[in-house]
């Protein structure tokens, strides 16, 4: 079944984020930092994912893939007009939709939106530990460019 794509709504939002949390929780670098530092500043992980959600709603390209009638999957991105450049944030297929390659879908249909909007090039930032993930990146044709670690530390 191929999915259907549009443009979130305001509507979208609640059910949109219940959807990214339930993707990400088996994945997220930010739920190991809160086993061991515990939720920052009385933050859990989940609290925090839900506020870069509201900023991503407020100034991205949010992006629906619908499958019986119901949310399935979602991408975000941000659009550097004068390079022609989308950054790719958040790709989520729902668990319950996983499997059925509504990831790859949702991919194409986001880098079809982004072409629309005049885009010659998109970057994305996956985990090493999302094999998933990173297969899918891989056999879409994106190259890997550069690697990154995160650093964390307590202020004392």
């Amino acid at each position: 079944m191929s999915l259907a794509f549009r443009l979130a709504a305001a509507a979208d939002h609640e059910p949109l984020t219940a959807l990214v949390l339930a993707s990400f929780a088996p994945i997220t670098w930010q739920k190991p930092l809160d086993e061991r530092y515990g939720p920052l500043n009385g933050c859990d992980w989940q609290a925090r994912w839900r506020l870069r959600l509201e900023k991503i709603y407020a100034t991205q390209v949010v992006l629906v893939g619908e499958a019986e009638g119901e949310l399935a999957a979602m991408a975000s991105a941000a659009i550097d007009a004068a390079a022609a450049l989308a950054y790719l944030d958040v790709l989520a297929v729902g668990p319950a939709w996983q499997g059925r390659g509504y990831g790859r879908q949702m991919l194409r249909g986001m880098l079809d939106h982004l072409r629309s909007r005049g885009c010659q090039y998109v970057h994305l930032d996956c985990l090493t530990n999302n094999e998933a993930g990173n297969a899918l990146y891989a056999s879409e044709g994106f190259e890997e460019v550069a690697r990154h670690i995160r650093w964390f530390r307590k202020l004392d």
